[in-house]
């Protein structure tokens, strides 16, 4: 018994070691990333998104782009148009005819109001654990500290040599899994500060609803 108490002892402190070891091969990979990424003049992605709905056992297909300059972006959908200037955000609705204009917190660093965070998410609340070195690529997962939280984990693949981001998955405790598949990937367009604006002049018969 005794024995086994030792053995079963030193297993954990290898296995402990060896996770430590993991998450500081998976921290160095995601620096060179983000620095990669967030020191261009922009990223810009051509994207699908597709969402799994395990429980119910459905799928869903879109595609998209986006272009990131610090907080700034703008994201196109097939049925939704997303303008952020940094200050204020503004969800263009083709099909209805309406854009709605709101002023996002700024404490609010969730996705929605700052894609850029995608590259730095590694940084505050989670966990990293290096998984698999493939060919071309790397396969990282990130594990939220809260427990709370309604995400299991996100993996990333990232390219080895480019180090451009290949897929991105998000998978939550309901069963809902979204993974992000880069079709391009371009750290190189230089934007101006009209890409990120709303021109109401340019749509026509548009409702405007302003929630500032």
């Amino acid at each position: 018994m005794k024995y086994n108490i030792i053995g079963l002892s030193i297993l954990f402190f290898l296995n402990l070691n060896a996770f430590g070891q993991n998450e500081q091969e998976a921290v160095k990979i995601l620096d060179r990333f983000s620095s990669n990424a967030l020191s261009a003049p922009s990223v810009s992605m051509k994207f699908m998104l597709v969402t799994t709905d395990q429980m119910e056992n459905k799928n869903d297909t879109l595609a998209g782009s986006v272009i990131l300059s610090k907080d700034k972006y703008k994201l196109e959908l097939p049925d939704n148009i997303v303008w952020f200037n940094g200050e204020t955000s503004t969800s263009y609705l083709p099909a209805e005819k309406e854009a709605t204009i709101t002023k996002p917190d700024k404490k609010d660093h969730s996705f929605q109001n700052r894609p850029s965070a995608i590259f730095s998410l590694y940084r505050n609340g989670y966990r990293s654990r290096f998984i698999e070195e493939r060919q071309d690529s790397y396969i990282i997962d990130l594990y939220p500290e809260d427990i709370k939280t309604d995400m299991v984990r996100v993996r990333l693949s990232i390219g080895k040599n480019s180090l451009d981001l290949r897929t991105l998955e998000y998978k939550r405790k309901d069963g809902i899994v979204s993974t992000l598949i880069i079709r391009e990937y371009n750290l190189k367009i230089k934007p101006d500060a009209d890409t990120f604006l709303f021109h109401s002049e340019k749509f026509k018969d548009v409702e405007i609803i302003d929630m500032r």
